[in-house]
This record gives C-alpha cells, structure tokens and sequence, in this order.
C-alpha cells in the first residue's frame, strides 16, 4: 500500500472549527475519512512548522490519496500536501528499471 507524508493548513474558518470541536475530533474524523478508503491512518501530529498537521497515511493507490486530499479541500477549511513515501526496496527497484535519461547539454 502507498505510503503518504501528509501535511495540512488549516485556513481561519478551519481553525474557529477547531476551537470549537477540538483536537481529537479532526484526528477521529481524519481517521474515518482515510479508513473510508481502505487506508489507514499512521500518524498524526500537531505542530508549530509551517504546517498546522502532519501525518502518515496508508492508502490503497493513488486513487484513493487523490479522493482523501479533494474531499478534504473542498471544504475550503483545510489545504492538503502530500509527498509519496518510499521505501529502500522500491528506491533499488527503480533503480534496476535503469531509465535512459540524458542531462541537458550532454
């Protein structure tokens, strides 16, 4: 299964939802969103970066990541980024692809 690094922002209207509902509330509901595709929820942070949420999901495919992501933006509370996670072995399986690329000028 994909792996994903997630981050969110929440926009102003996100944040007053948070205060209202609190913390573990996102965290539950994240959670029901990411399951609802067959995935599972690995982690999730809170922070003081640049983003206001990290986590790590595990989803089917690319698909499933693309239907989590538009369906948490479309509520124009919360901004998505997610960066695929790989591991050693996927990174030396597309290495043996050896792929014929040439720089530019060479």
């Amino acid at each position: 299964m994909p792996k994903l690094l997630v981050y969110a922002d929440y926009t102003a209207d996100g944040l007053h939802g948070l205060l209202q509902e609190g913390a573990a509330t996102r965290v539950q509901a994240v959670r029901k969103a990411v399951e609802s595709l067959g995935g599972q929820l690995e982690a999730f942070y809170w922070s003081f970066s640049d983003h206001h949420v990290v986590g790590i999901v595990d989803v089917p495919d690319n698909a499933a990541a693309a239907g989590l992501s538009l369906a948490i933006m479309q509520s124009g509370q919360v901004r998505v980024h997610s960066t695929p996670l790989l591991t050693a072995a996927e990174v030396d399986a597309g290495i043996m692809r050896g792929a014929q690329y040439r720089p530019p000028g060479g």
